[in-house]
């Protein structure tokens, strides 16, 4: 798999008039809210949280009823990297389950939200930076349906997943998100899905659910949400100027570069706030981030 080489690499337009014609009626029936969308950035953390009543999947139960009901959910999942831009454009994306070693219960969910294929061309079409291409083969992983099912549990609100380039430096991300501004207007919920420290191997799960069993790890989360608060993105897209705290929280990018998207997406009368803001086996934050 993509994915499996990347970690592996860290450590070692033309449409028919008919497509046309349906394209332009299903831009405008989303039309433009009055009020932009908020973007959120979740802390997943294990795939048990997907079928568990945890206080993690309690408040995204919770998030959903806060916020404006979607037209659509698009989300950045630290678990789809590519070579290349994608994005799912299939009517219906399978449930994938992208793990191993969990219960037969886990295996068993099926989340069978629906796509949306005109939205996935019309969200193609607001980037410039690259071409993005049109998927039907992934579907939603783990970093989606485990936090979506619990938003959402009817399953009858369209689901889209962006992947990742792995190819691609920090910066690149950051810029990316800033193109898909034009779909907070359109009722469309962006969620970046990752974890903002994540070191697995450095788990303690001896004392899973100790606060900051590593200081470290308190240390350089505290400082992500002072920097996120104070708007620094720069400081954050450059993560790894931000000292050997930062490396230790950051081994690889895959579960940090969702929240690059989120940030993208920040306008300047956006209110940030946070929360699930904990650490689980010392080394993973579920700590979240709500914009707008």
């Amino acid at each position: 798999m993509e994915r499996q080489t990347f970690i592996k690499s860290i450590a070692a337009g033309v449409f028919s008039m008919t497509t046309l014609s349906a394209f332009k009626n299903f831009t405008d029936s989303l039309g433009e809210t009055e009020q932009l969308m908020p973007v959120l950035f979740i802390g997943h953390g294990s795939p048990m949280n997907g079928i568990e009543d945890t206080e993690f999947s309690r408040r995204w139960t919770q998030m959903a009823k806060e916020i404006p009901t979607p037209k659509a959910v698009l989300v950045v999942s630290a678990h789809w990297l590519t070579r290349g831009t994608k994005i799912t454009a299939m009517d219906f994306p399978k449930t994938i389950h992208d793990f191993g070693g969990f219960p037969k219960e886990l295996f068993a969910v099926r989340y069978p939200a629906p796509g949306d294929p005109l939205l996935a061309r019309e969200t193609a079409k607001l980037i410039h930076s690259t071409q993005v291409e049109l998927d039907h083969d992934w579907g939603l992983d783990h970093g989606t349906w485990t936090i979506i099912r619990h938003m959402y549990p009817a399953a009858n609100i369209p689901v889209l997943q962006l992947s990742i380039d792995y190819t691609q430096h920090p910066q690149y991300h950051y810029d990316l998100a800033r193109e898909l501004a034009g779909l907070r207007k359109k009722g469309v919920l962006i969620v970046g899905s990752g974890n903002m420290v994540h070191n697995l191997r450095m788990a303690a799960w001896d004392r899973l659910n100790e606060q900051f069993a590593y200081d470290w790890a308190g240390k350089i989360n505290d400082q992500f949400k002072h920097l996120i608060q104070e708007g620094d993105h720069h400081s954050l897209i450059h993560y790894d100027k931000l000292g050997k705290e930062a490396m230790m929280a950051i081994p690889t990018p895959d579960h940090y570069l969702p929240l690059l998207y989120t940030l993208g997406l920040k306008h300047s009368k956006d209110n940030v706030s946070f929360f699930n803001d904990k650490a689980v086996a010392g080394s993973l934050t579920m700590t979240s981030v709500r914009l707008g």
